[in-house]
C-alpha cells in the first residue's frame, strides 16, 4: 500500500525566508528609513552600522553597498534634517503676515517645531558626532541655505543671521537641558508656542 505521506524530496524547492525582505534597488531608502526610526524610537549613541542593518533585517555588511562608512550615513541624515528644516521654515515664512515681528515668531515656532519633533536628528545636525565637516561640503551648503532661507523671508540677510542665532541657540540650551521651558513637565512639543513668545519679545521693538 502506498504511503499516503511520502518524504519530502532534498530537491525540494525551500521556501523562501520569513520576515522582510528588499527588492533590488530600494536597499539603501530602507537602511536610511531604519536609520531614522532609530533616531525617533531610540537614541542617537544608538545607531550604528550594525544597528540599521539588524532593524533593515538584512546581513551586517548589506549597508556598506551604500555607506562605506559610519560617518556616511550620518551625513546623509544631516542633508536630510537640513533639507526638511527648511522647507518648515520656508512653509511657515510663507504662511505668516507681512508684519515682520509675526514672521519672526512663525519662523522660530517652525525651527523649534523641527527640533521638538527631530531632537536627536537636530542633535546630529549641528553637534560634534560630524567633527570633519570640512569633508563634506555639502553639509556646509545645507547649513547655509537654513540662515539663507530665513534672511530671504525677512528680507534682511542679517537680521536673518540674528533670528537663525537666538533661536538656535535657545533650541541647544534645551536640548542640553539647560534651560526649561515647559518641557520637562509637558513634554517637548510646548516649545514651539513658547519660542513664539520669546522671539515676539526679542524682536518686537521696530528698527530704525
Amino acid at each position: 500500500m502506498d504511503n499516503p505521506n511520502p518524504p519530502l524530496s532534498m530537491s525540494s524547492t525551500p521556501e523562501p525566508p520569513r520576515g522582510r525582505t528588499y527588492h533590488h534597488g530600494d536597499l539603501r531608502n530602507a537602511l536610511l528609513d531604519s536609520a531614522r526610526r532609530i533616531l525617533e524610537e531610540e537614541s542617537l549613541a544608538d545607531l550604528s552600522l550594525r544597528a540599521v542593518a539588524r532593524r533593515a533585517g538584512v546581513s551586517h555588511a548589506a549597508p556598506y553597498r551604500h555607506f562605506p562608512n559610519h560617518e556616511a550615513l550620518l551625513v546623509e541624515l544631516a542633508k536630510e534634517g537640513f533639507a526638511e528644516l527648511r522647507e518648515g521654515i520656508a512653509e511657515a515664512a510663507a504662511a505668516s503676515s507681512s508684519v515682520e515681528s509675526d514672521r519672526i515668531a512663525k519662523i522660530g515656532a517652525a525651527y523649534m517645531r523641527f527640533v521638538a519633533r527631530r531632537p536627536e536628528l537636530a542633535s546630529l545636525m549641528f553637534g560634534p558626532q560630524l567633527p570633519n565637516r570640512d569633508a563634506f561640503p555639502e553639509l556646509g551648503i545645507a547649513a547655509d541655505a537654513i540662515g539663507n532661507e530665513i534672511g530671504t523671508a525677512l528680507h534682511d540677510s542679517a537680521l536673518g543671521l540674528a533670528v537663525w542665532a537666538s533661536v538656535h541657540g535657545l533650541a541647544m540650551l534645551i536640548l542640553r537641558n539647560v534651560i526649561d521651558l515647559g518641557q520637562r513637565k509637558s513634554g517637548l512639543d510646548v516649545l514651539p508656542s513658547r519660542a513664539e513668545i520669546i522671539l515676539r519679545s526679542l524682536f518686537s521693538t521696530r528698527r530704525d
